[in-house]
């Protein structure tokens, strides 16, 4: 552990600042959103930028840092992602705030990519474990700090966009002073979705809705909290409870996954989260009230704390679940798949979402994180009755962030390299030589 740490602590701070801003930048721009008057569905529109801008992002980063190397490439798209939060506090637009976003979500994926592949690079059998539980840690973690920077001053102020500039910016120091050489980078092919969707519908399926779910989860929770009249430290209390209960649910819930049918872990996980979506608006009651008159919180907060427990490990489950249904070598390129199916998802939750809010008011954030797990839940159910349960003895849970890239999915212990078998030609070859060679893993299937 202390190897790790020593060899890749400067990542692992660089990330810390990057989602620390991350944090803080979500919960501040939907607020000011709502102090703006923005409308719902505008709002929505505006935040769903940042999933168009990682879905273009990640199908061009790779020959970006091809051509110009790692340091490069971060060091230029955090630089970008710093000067883009400035100029939300300039311009008050929604569609300029939309590009901004699509900037801003092009940066934060080039920057996920770089440093996953660079800790991939630096990880071995033995060790991407580890490397992957303190990725995590420092992601959510700091996240969660983050987000409690939006009491630093009044989102109104331009004050708070300085700070989430200052500290992305900072981020560059560890990064740019580090001794050790980046890695080559390599390029990775996902599964067509046609072979993906045969493979595994349920994993792809979930995976678009799934998408869907989380990208409107994360952006527009602090516009709801706002329009439910919640205090500055309220929401802050919300954003860091959603991003830290979550993470610490992977574990317990992944563990569940690898003992029983791991599609009975995801429709249970589905249904539970509607279910607590539902209570969730029934304790709401009076909340949004002046003080004095509102109810009181503390319900809310525990079982919004439940609903986080339950929705937050499913892409880690889903991803698990899809590897249950292809050999071992295809792990790598079935995550990309997904990861591509959940950022065609995630384009449209914030606007869909928003849609559901401005028709039923604040609670239709919760009717649509309802409606969606819902759907998941009937199909899985639906995909249980058509296909028996396939046990692959190569696949197992491991817990990853909702932010993961292909390059990061090759951290799971799990998708250690294979080595290529040997031709017949090259068997007659070393054999004519004396030479004694190994069967591979791949060679015994």
């Amino acid at each position: 552990m202390n190897k790790i740490l020593k060899n890749s602590w400067a990542l692992f701070l660089g990330m810390g600042f990057i989602m620390m801003a991350y944090g803080f930048q979500g919960s501040l721009l939907g607020v000011r959103a709502v102090q703006e008057e923005f409308s719902l569905t505008s709002t929505g529109f505006m935040m769903s930028g940042y999933f168009v801008g990682y879905f273009i992002g990640a199908a061009t980063i790779p020959n970006i840092i091809s051509r110009v190397g790692h340091i490069r490439v971060f060091a230029a798209f955090a630089s970008l992602a710093s000067l883009v939060i400035l100029i939300h506090s300039i311009i008050i637009n929604p569609f300029v705030w939309f590009l901004l976003r699509v900037m801003t979500g092009i940066s934060m994926v080039c920057i996920y990519t770089v440093a996953e592949s660079w800790l991939n690079d630096r990880s071995s059998n033995k060790n991407r474990g580890s490397i992957l539980s303190i990725y995590m840690v420092v992601l959510y973690g700091t996240m969660g700090i983050g987000m409690f920077l939006l009491n630093f001053s009044s989102p109104k102020n331009f004050q708070p966009f300085i700070l989430v500039s200052v500290i992305t910016s900072a981020a560059l120091i560890p990064i740019l002073l580090t001794k050790k050489k980046p890695p080559n980078f390599k390029k990775i092919t996902g599964l067509s979705l046609k072979d993906l969707y045969d493979a595994s519908p349920l994993g792809a399926v979930s995976s678009f809705f799934y998408g869907t779910i989380q990208s409107a989860l994360f952006t527009l929770i602090a516009v709801y909290a706002t329009s439910m009249n919640f205090t500055i430290l309220e929401i802050s209390i919300v954003t860091f409870l959603l991003a830290v209960s979550g993470s610490i649910a992977q574990f317990p819930i992944g563990k569940l996954s690898d003992i029983y049918d791991r599609r009975k872990v995801l429709v249970i996980s589905s249904f539970g989260a509607a279910l607590f979506a539902v209570i969730s608006i029934i304790v709401s009651r009076q909340m949004y009230l002046p003080d004095g008159l509102a109810t009181s919180k503390t319900l809310f907060y525990f079982f919004f704390i439940l609903f986080s427990f339950c929705s937050l490990p499913m892409f880690s489950l889903i991803l698990a679940h899809t590897n249950d249904n292809i050999s071992k070598e295809k792990f790598v390129a079935a995550g990309a798949g997904l990861q591509f199916i959940f950022g065609l998802g995630a384009m449209s939750g914030p606007f869909l979402c928003s849609l559901f809010m401005d028709f039923v008011g604040p609670n239709g954030f919760f009717v649509f994180l309802f409606f969606f797990h819902s759907v998941i839940g009937f199909f899985g159910i639906y995909r249980m009755s058509v296909r028996k349960t396939i046990e692959n003895p190569d696949s197992q849970f491991v817990a990853m962030p909702q932010t993961i890239t292909p390059a990061g999915i090759e951290l799971n212990p799990s998708t250690e390299h294979i080595e290529e078998p040997y031709s017949d030609k090259v068997k007659e070859i070393l054999e004519r030589k004396g030479v004694k060679y190994k069967k591979t893993e791949s060679q015994t299937r």
